[in-house]
């Protein structure tokens, strides 16, 4: 027999009006008393009537968050953190992915706005995107934005790429690199804001240490993907092109990298070395160990979550600017570069 409230509420020792409180995330709860229901829940399977909380409370139980692309390791583990993190709260999930389709983006918005989801999470790639969203959601649709496409229009959570990049770019170069390449830069027609910021976080690092930026190590990627760089190193490698180090603008991409470079039989660390950003699971596992920027996802995708929750319940605060703290993971991928 599916669980109830009432059962829930008797297992956590509380009323079914805490329990009640906790499913519709009310700050009136103690954190101690949160967790014994939350735990009470998970143990019973318990899973809140969406239809039934609708009809009281005109909202569907329902958020929806986008991906740029579903595929990739980095929006795949966000969203999993996401989802989690919603179910706890009693809420399910709606998954799209933006692509680069802005009519999929109006679409999911106009949805939003007849209330078939109470609220939306994005992460847009472009400053296109970004409008989009703004001219279809802002003030009046639930909105928070994830990543670094810089607005000031709607509650956004991000990691500033250009300082986290300038500190990778600086770890090489404490390692003795000078030619440093950047795979993942923007490219003709490529307007990614994330890809410009780790581009200008780079170049600032070079110029603080006085080593001139060569137009030629900065190689774009047709896709932020393994296949894409792979690609891109081997634009490199084709135009005999060895830098002393390579930075990848994430890890997805240095994986590939790192597979042109072993085709071409160039060993890692011992002739280049190679750093990633995200942190994906994967990046700890390849072959060598990545080097890479790590921020924490799950705080990433609950800041989000909790700024969401507060525009559903009518929190008229200033558009807030969450910042999620980064560093660098030094691995067996990047080493000190031997003495010619």
């Amino acid at each position: 027999m599916r669980p109830t409230v009432k059962d829930v509420a008797a297992l956590a020792d509380v009323s079914p009006k805490t329990v009640s409180n906790v499913l519709g995330n009310a700050e009136v709860v103690a954190p101690e008393t949160r967790a014994r229901v939350e735990d009470a829940i998970s143990r019973l399977g318990y899973v809140p009537n969406l239809s039934a909380r609708g009809l009281r409370s005109g909202r569907t139980g329902i958020v929806a968050l986008v991906m740029p692309d579903l595929r990739s390791p980095f929006s795949a583990e966000v969203s999993q953190e996401f989802v989690q993190l919603a179910h706890a709260r009693g809420l399910a999930v709606q998954l799209e992915q933006s692509w680069d389709d802005p009519r999929g983006l109006s679409e999911l918005l106009a949805h939003a706005r007849r209330h078939l989801v109470d609220g939306v999470v994005i992460s847009p790639t472009t400053v296109a995107q970004r409008d989009v969203v703004l001219r279809g959601g802002a003030g009046t649709v639930p909105l928070v934005m994830l990543g670094e496409v810089p607005q000031e229009d709607v509650d956004q959570v991000w990691v500033d790429s250009v300082a986290a990049a300038r500190a990778m770019t600086e770890h090489l170069l404490g390692l003795g690199h000078r030619r440093i390449a950047m795979l993942g830069v923007p490219g003709p027609g490529q307007d990614t804001s994330t890809g410009a910021q780790r581009r200008d976080g780079y170049r600032q690092a070079l110029a603080a240490a006085g080593v001139a930026v060569e137009p030629r190590l900065e190689v774009p990627c047709a896709t932020w993907t393994s296949r894409g760089g792979f690609d891109a190193m081997r634009v490199l490698l084709d135009d005999g092109v060895l830098p002393d180090a390579v930075f990848c603008a994430t890890d997805s991409i240095a994986i590939g990298a790192l597979s042109a470079l072993w085709q071409g039989a160039v060993g890692v660390p011992e002739d280049v070395s190679v750093a990633g950003f995200d942190d994906i699971d994967g990046a700890a596992f390849a072959s060598p160990p990545l080097t890479t920027v790590r921020f924490d996802k799950r705080a990433y995708a609950g800041a989000a979550l909790e700024r969401l929750l507060a525009r559903i319940e009518g929190s008229e605060e200033q558009p807030a600017r969450i910042a999620v703290p980064f560093e660098v993971i030094p691995r067996a991928s990047a080493r000190r570069r031997r003495a010619s």
